[in-house]
């Protein structure tokens, strides 16, 4: 491990804008972790809703966000430290009092947070995950475990590059009944108030993908809490090229 990257994750263990708990696999709750339900009182010290941006990267978003929207609080959750560090000193440098870093796999979300203790989450720009339904963040699987912390129907957003993760997404809400508050596959020709929150921070990916010709796509749909959710059953054309301009991995023309 380089240089860099020690001295990054010492600054995280010091900075107070973040996290780095234990979680366990087989619990209902992360190991010493008192923050679970308590997020609002114990740190943010305010009643305000809070909203989760799951993979966060760098933090672009949670930060850009938690700047326009003073009367949110706002966590960015990822796995990748030395990313997460970026966003995490960009806040604590910038005093700003509405934001929090989770550092954890996301698989294990739900040992984090309360019962209804969310209202809305961020999918920005995620891996679409094209071999495997169950690693996709817009996946009933996950959406399961966002039911066990998010309010009924409470929101969530997905913004990418990605047709096979947006159609995926689309098709997925098809096979249960959820009706998109918002769907459009270029984001940035729409000029209505429904998408003004999606068009008013742009990371530097973003901009790059956009610059190659690439649509960002978005999606704004309600999650409910009641219902048992279906995976669609639907071959999808997967995407032609990898992030920044890496190859797909895959040889196969379509996936499930």
């Amino acid at each position: 491990m380089g240089k860099g990257k020690l001295a990054k994750f010492a600054e995280m263990a010091q900075n107070p804008l973040v996290f780095e708990p234990r979680y366990n696999p087989t619990a209902e709750k992360a190991d010493d972790f008192a923050l679970q339900g308590n997020w609002n009182r114990e740190f943010f010290h305010n009643q305000n809703p809070i909203v989760l941006e799951l993979g966060c990267g760098r933090g672009e978003y949670t930060v850009g966000l938690a700047q326009l929207y003073p009367d949110r609080n706002f966590i960015g959750v990822d796995i990748k430290g030395s990313r997460m560090w970026t966003g995490a000193t960009d806040a604590l440098n910038k005093g700003l009092r509405n934001v929090a870093f989770l550092r954890t796999n996301i698989e294990f979300i739900w040992q984090f947070f309360g019962k209804d203790e969310v209202s809305e989450i961020w999918l920005t720009f995620s891996d679409p995950q094209m071999k495997k339904a169950t690693k996709r963040l817009s996946s009933t699987y996950f959406l399961e475990r966002y039911r066990r912390f998010m309010t009924d129907s409470g929101l969530i957003h997905l913004k990418t590059d990605s047709n096979f993760l947006f159609t995926y997404t689309q098709e997925m809400l098809k096979a249960n009944g959820i009706i998109p508050e918002v769907c459009t596959r270029d984001l940035y020709k729409q000029t209505g108030d429904d998408t003004v929150e999606a068009r008013s921070f742009q990371t530097y990916y973003e901009g790059m993908w956009r610059d190659r010709g690439i649509d960002i796509k978005y999606l704004r749909f309600r999650l409910p809490q009641q219902g048992t959710l279906i995976e669609p059953d639907v071959e999808i054309p997967l995407d032609e090229y990898r992030s920044y301009s890496r190859e797909k991995r895959s040889s196969l023309a379509m996936s499930k």
